[in-house]
């Protein structure tokens, strides 16, 4: 879905093997089907957006209970899949700031998964969490994390934002959370001896792989606008200061 980035992957994640050319070519054709996809429907609103994450909640619902064993695991997967529905839902819902909040996680998370695997690919040195990831590199998650600051920038200089300070900070914050969240859920792969959450996607694995880091920055940025601008206003409490 969102997360659907042309290069980095689970196998990038838990996997010590690199991805092969007609691997790669499978996670950038999905890309170029799913990213329009997502933008589409931000920019539709309504009940196109909230469909699309409706249905992306239920299938890694549906992962998650494949994936795991133990009945509170399994019921953990009910709050994680409706994170993933309610939170993007509830900051497009905003009439005023609703598109700008969406672009704006949409290019932290992309540019944050892009970037950082090609820099930790490039330049590599000390591994970022060995035990959970081996492949991530303290270089990749540094370079993803300022990415993601310039994308979210970009993106709020094209809705003209009128403070970049604030837009910016929060892109940093938004970024680290996004690779938690990524960890989290290799974390949770390798805790239950998977290597990918399904194979609904090609090239990609499955829906919980692609929106892991989304889901995480999603999470956050819902839970800021909501502190700061109530259920009715989040998108403007997450970019207005």
């Amino acid at each position: 879905m969102v997360g659907a980035d042309p290069v980095s992957g689970p196998s990038d994640e838990t996997d010590a093997v690199p991805a092969t050319r007609s691997n790669l070519t499978l996670r950038i054709a999905s890309a170029v089907v799913l990213a329009p996809l997502a933008i589409g429907t931000a920019c539709f609103g309504g009940i196109p957006f909230a469909l699309l994450w409706s249905v992306a909640a239920a299938a890694v619902l549906w992962e998650w209970v494949a994936l795991v064993t133990g009945p509170a695991w399994r019921l953990a997967g009910i709050p994680y899949a409706a994170v993933l529905a309610l939170a993007p839902i509830l900051l497009r819902a905003d009439a005023g700031f609703g598109l700008f909040a969406i672009l704006y996680l949409f290019a932290i998370v992309w540019a944050t998964d892009i970037c950082g695997y090609f820099a930790g690919r490039a330049i590599g040195g000390p591994k970022l969490a060995p035990a959970i990831s081996p492949k991530k590199t303290w270089s990749g998650a540094i370079a993803g994390i300022v990415a993601a600051v310039v994308a979210a920038l970009l993106v709020a200089q094209w809705f003209g934002a009128a403070k970049f300070g604030p837009i910016a900070g929060i892109a940093l914050l938004l970024s680290v959370m996004a690779q938690c969240g990524d960890l989290f859920e290799s974390w949770i792969k390798r805790r239950f001896g998977f290597k990918d959450a399904s194979q609904i996607i090609p090239g990609h694995g499955g829906v919980m792989d692609r929106l892991d880091g989304f889901w995480a920055a999603a999470l956050v940025g819902a839970v800021i606008g909501i502190a700061r601008g109530g259920f009715d206003d989040a998108a403007h409490g997450l970019l207005v200061w």
